[in-house]
């Protein structure tokens, strides 16, 4: 058993000179029944913004607090104490810019320790301990409840996780122990695993309190006077808790090490077994099902401090902080003022991925959208789509009535370009070809003013060649969307050398309304997220049409984490478009991308995989195999993975060097919000570092100094 009593925490709190801390204030609340309850209310000072954070000199001060009741409790001055947060947040957990400055192993152990030791008071503080969540209560922020005896919860609260596991880490400040103990293992799984994993999805009010995480729910407009008489009925004996999903003999005997085992194998199927902190997680959910919860404490802090000090911990706060703040202010973007106003939408094409487009715009901007196409029956099968997935939204309670016959007013076709004299934002969603492309902005631009903005969502051409034969070439800008449209939070936004700076501003504003993040990109071919996959791929291809065996390439590159192989996300995108983004890198840069008449030959067969008919890869497909016999230089796969390392590193490098984009944390975000790239690899760039592929190619790193763990 660990005496926390006993450690030096100096060195952690040395990294609390400019921390924002969030004090803890007491005041008495005389209960109805007689009895006294000590109400703690954390709050650092600062508006809804800055919610509050537990770094280390907030969790000293918070220590002293609770020894100063515990000495209240024992004299008899109060009955109970409950703990709860400044105007509608808890807690945010800790304060990962201070978790992300952790020097040392040692210290990253304090600071589990510390956290140990400042809650665990609540679970021995004398008297009964309460939680009122009266919001956002995340990681730390929902395990001070946990530590506690009893929760209560805000029916508005907007979001309740432990979301560690989605930065690299795992809840170590009880979570791991004491959730499966009150709720069952399958539920704990839930929400330690697999939230996290679904792009940190978390829990709404209601389902804190289904789950069992909660011991009562109340309305917001009486939720702090509601709680303290609930809190007084459990004080006086008049209200008696029971806990339905607190786990039994039966479950601890035999559905625990079972949940476990398929929660492992399902991880092992979707992530791999490159990510650390899931299977950590895992291990440390699995033993809790017995044992004392001071022995649950001391494996949370090694487990902790191993991670904090690891390469992908680092790798998941650089990439946090990508998404959290550089793509809030995306490099290079004209001022937002120049944005001209949009008022209505035309869109290109009634095919599905321009219907797509119209259903996120009127969405989202709430204004008309009109749709067109070559002959009515396709405007109207794009309508129709449209329609009923504004009727599915509204049948899954995501909008009302109301909205949804808005939205489908909104919404018009028409095979006439005339009915776009009025739009001021148009966008095209035709078949990728450059001479497409070209006729139909050349058509439209008879039709709509001269300030109105055409934006192509080419994946590949060039932007400036699609607004060639325009006479105002200047209102052309790049808006490449990934699939799925409403999924996807990546937008591209391409800027050729005649783009006005007002088409930008209007290009980035409208993708923020979209609730789409948006990176600036030079007019070049595949921008960033394509041509990176078009080298991955290309080199897989490659690999394949030399004489390596299908299942070597697919495995070679498991080091990178992604969430699939290979051809796995050949056939996602479609082998036909791989082919044809090959083969566009191919042309224009052939000393770097090779073509692969193999694959417009699996192109044209259909498939590289066989599936059952739920989907699951059984094995590769015999004639895929038989299209790609006959090379006879196979490779190894580290060959392959330091293949596409280097070759990664070297365009990548030659990206920045032609100012793609600015910065590497640009390609980065791209990869992440576009690819997929998992958190805890950063994106690609801090890997390269760590790999020396960095140095290898060019002599240096991306990032000064690398983004590597500690010792």
């Amino acid at each position: 058993m660990t005496d926390y009593t006993t450690i030096d925490f100096s060195e952690l709190l040395a990294l609390s000179a400019d921390e924002v801390v969030t004090h803890a204030f007491v005041r008495d609340i005389p209960l109805a029944s007689g009895k006294t309850l000590a109400l703690v209310t954390l709050d650092n000072g600062r508006d809804h913004t800055r919610p509050n954070t537990l770094g280390p000199a907030t969790l000293l001060e918070l220590d002293g607090v609770l020894d100063a009741q515990r000495a209240r409790a024992a004299s008899g001055e109060i009955d109970g104490l409950a703990i709860t947060g400044k105007p509608f947040i808890l807690a945010a957990g800790a304060d990962l810019s201070k978790v992300s400055e952790i020097p040392s192993k040692k210290v990253a152990k304090q600071l589990a320790q510390l956290g140990h030791h400042v809650l665990g008071k609540l679970g021995d503080l004398g008297v009964p301990t309460f939680v009122f969540i009266n919001g956002l209560a995340l990681g730390g922020g929902l395990e001070i409840g946990l530590n506690a005896t009893y929760r209560t919860i805000d029916a508005s609260a907007p979001a309740v996780a432990l979301p560690e596991v989605f930065l690299g880490i795992i809840p170590g400040w009880g979570g791991a122990y004491l959730l499966p103990n009150l709720i069952g293992i399958e539920n704990a799984l839930k929400v330690v695993v697999e939230n996290p994993l679904k792009t940190n999805r978390m829990l709404k009010a209601q389902q804190v309190f289904d789950l069992g995480i909660a011991d009562a729910i109340f309305p917001s407009a009486s939720y702090l006077e509601s709680s303290l008489a609930w809190a007084d009925g459990v004080l006086s004996g008049r209200i008696k808790v029971v806990r339905k999903n607190e786990p039994g003999k039966v479950e601890r005997l035999v559905k625990w090490d079972a949940a476990i085992g398929i929660a492992r194998k399902m991880l092992e199927s979707k992530i791999g077994t490159v990510p650390k902190s899931p299977y950590a997680a895992l291990d440390l959910l699995k033993a809790a099902k017995s044992g004392s919860k001071a022995d649950g404490f001391a494996r949370e802090d090694e487990a902790l401090s191993e991670l904090i000090s690891g390469d992908q911990f680092q790798a998941s706060i650089y990439a946090f902080n990508l998404v959290q703040k550089r793509a809030k202010h995306p490099a290079g973007a004209p001022d937002k003022k120049l944005a001209q106003r949009v008022t209505k939408v035309g869109v290109i094409g009634a095919g599905l991925m321009a219907s797509q487009f119209a259903l996120l715009f009127v969405r989202r901007l709430q204004v008309p959208v009109v749709i067109t196409d070559l002959d009515q029956a396709r405007v109207d099968k794009g309508i129709s789509y449209i329609r009923d997935e504004i009727d599915a939204l509204l049948t899954k309670g995501r909008i009302g009535n109301d909205e949804a016959n808005r939205l489908k007013a909104l919404v018009t076709g028409t095979t006439s370009k005339a009915d776009f004299a009025d739009c001021d934002w148009v966008i095209e969603a035709v078949f990728e070809e450059l001479g497409v492309k070209q006729d139909v902005f050349a058509d439209v631009e008879q039709y709509i003013s001269d300030t109105a903005i055409l934006a192509t969502n080419t994946s590949s051409l060039s932007v400036e060649q699609i607004g060639s034969k325009l006479a105002h070439p200047e209102r052309v800008v790049g808006f490449h969307f990934f699939n799925p449209v409403a999924v996807m939070p990546l937008i591209e936004v391409v800027r050729t050398p005649h783009t006005t700076d007002e088409a930008l501003a209007t290009a980035m504003v409208t993708a923020a309304n979209l609730k789409k993040n948006a990176v600036i990109t030079r007019d070049t071919p595949g921008f960033v997220v394509n041509r990176i996959l078009a080298k991955l791929l290309g080199e897989a291809m490659h690999a394949v049409d030399t004489g390596t065996p299908f299942d070597v390439v697919n495995h070679a590159l498991d080091d990178f984490g992604l969430p699939m192989s290979p051809f796995e996300l050949l056939e996602l995108v479609g082998l036909t478009v791989g082919a044809h983004v090959l083969d566009t890198h191919h042309a224009a840069f052939p000393e770097r991308f090779f073509d692969s008449p193999n694959l417009h030959r699996l192109a044209e067969h259909g498939k590289i995989f066989e599936r059952d008919s739920k989907g699951k890869i059984t094995g590769f497909d015999k004639k895929a195999v038989k299209i790609v016999s006959g090379g006879n230089a196979p490779q190894t796969g580290e060959e392959i993975r330091r293949r596409v390392e280097d070759g990664l590193a070297d365009e990548i490098h030659r990206m920045l060097e032609d100012d793609v984009v600015h910065a590497p944390e640009d390609i980065d975000l791209c990869l992440i919000l576009g690819a997929g790239w998992p958190f805890h690899m950063g994106g690609a760039t801090p890997y390269l570092d760590r790999v020396g592929a960095s140095e290898r190619v060019f002599g240096d790193t991306f990032h000064h100094p690398p983004i590597v763990g500690v010792e």
